[in-house]
């Protein structure tokens, strides 16, 4: 095992997060953009068995969500899977070659959702495109910055609202005058093979849906009393998100066909028409708030996966550099949101997308793997820290690689 002295930095990450808001920074990485457009296909793919479907895909990430809280209470390190691959394996160079797929991952994620969000705001006003892009990259990589309370504290204010418009969904779609309203007995698939088939479809596209709750660990060196903390924000705020994505899907199944929903380019837009033109602005609004949120989400981690490298030394030293001042990484977050500006204006970022999400579900399977290899090695030994049965990381490495197979039959 490599054991790297930490390098002095000019100042150290600062212990500022608490429990209530690690859980809906939790949220926030997870409840993005992405829901608002999966609903619908998930939905077309399930038909009225969505909510079965999220709840499934929910199940499936939280095998890997635990493997994930159980290494960050092992290994509370800003490096995350980096740093729980090199503890596994002591190989710096595949710990290496995880940490900059992961920084690839969120730069190109989050210069893919900057897109979104400028081409989301052309849909009320009109605005130069490049220029927006570049003002929109460097308005995040200021906060992520600034401050990793004010950072934080942007995410928890836009996941409170995603969550209240969530909520609203939910109640606009059961009380429409002209709804479907089917009983609620419809949404539960019966044992018939073709139902289930349909059900695991859509469940790994679901799937989709949870990733975020990844980021969390990154924050391991900012949170209070991380080794208790962080594991059980993780896991908890996976089930919230889960129980709200299965929420709002029973809503809308319930209330409006899933092939309307499928059609639907904005289908949680459908669910509120009724209520007039503002309550529709109101959803795209949130829309432009998620993609931003998820933008922000990606730079605050990919600056915390470049210290943690550098922390041990698989990364240039001076992407180690903090702020005495403001107690981030500023060298990282500055040259990661120049990049990401500089993608976002320049680049077709579809196929950089999906192959995202590939690298991700791959840096999943890894992750699960090592914590199963951790567990192997130290054999009937316990620790203090948070602690799963050893078939848990297996089945989650076996979950990831199935979703990595099954995004690449779709791909193909």
């Amino acid at each position: 095992m490599t054991n790297t002295k930490k390098q002095n930095n000019s100042a150290n990450l600062q212990r500022t997060i608490s429990f209530p808001m690690l859980v809906l920074y939790g949220m926030g990485t997870m409840v993005g953009a992405g829901f608002f457009a999966l609903a619908g296909k998930v939905a077309g793919v399930a038909g009225m068995y969505a909510p079965v479907a999220f709840a499934v895909a929910g199940v499936l990430a939280l095998f890997s969500a635990l493997a994930f809280a159980e290494l960050s209470s092992r290994l509370p390190h800003a490096g995350g899977s980096a740093r729980y691959i090199e503890e596994a394996f002591g190989k710096q160079w595949l710990s290496a070659v995880i940490g900059w797929m992961i920084i690839a991952t969120g730069i190109v994620s989050s210069a893919t959702l900057t897109v979104a969000t400028v081409r989301f705001i052309q849909d009320f006003v009109s605005v130069p495109e490049q220029l927006s892009l570049v003002l929109v990259a460097l308005l995040l990589g200021g906060i992520a910055a600034w401050g990793v309370r004010m950072a934080v504290g942007v995410v928890v204010a836009i996941s409170l609202l995603q969550i209240v418009t969530l909520l609203y969904v939910v109640f606009a779609s059961l009380t429409g005058p002209d709804s479907v309203h089917v009983e609620w007995t419809a949404i539960w698939p019966p044992l018939e093979t073709t139902a289930w088939v349909g059900v695991l479809s859509a469940a790994f596209l679901a799937f989709y849906a949870f990733i975020g709750f990844e980021d969390m660990v990154t924050m391991a060196e900012e949170v209070r009393d991380v080794r208790e903390s962080l594991p059980v924000a993780l896991v908890f705020s996976l089930i919230l998100a889960a129980l709200l994505y299965m929420s709002v899907s029973a809503a809308l199944v319930l209330t409006i066909s899933p092939e309307t929903l499928a059609e639907a380019k904005t289908p949680l837009a459908a669910a509120v028409q009724h209520h007039g033109t503002l309550a529709v602005s109101a959803i795209g609004v949130i829309s432009i708030l998620s993609a931003v949120n998820s933008a922000l989400v990606q730079i605050v981690m990919v600056a915390r996966v470049a210290y943690g490298m550098a922390d041990r030394n698989y990364a240039p030293k001076v992407l180690g550099k903090v702020s005495k001042r403001t107690q981030t990484p500023w060298l990282a977050t500055v040259l990661a949101t120049l990049i990401i500006a500089l993608f976002a204006a320049t680049l077709e970022l579809t196929t950089l997308a999906n192959v995202t999400s590939l690298v991700l579900l791959a840096v999943f399977s890894v992750v699960n793997f090592a914590l199963w290899w951790l567990k192997g090695r130290e054999g009937k030994s316990k620790g203090k820290h948070f602690n799963l049965p050893r078939s848990v990381p297996l089945f989650g490495a076996l979950v990831s690689a199935a979703a990595l197979l099954f995004k690449l039959t779709q791909m193909l």
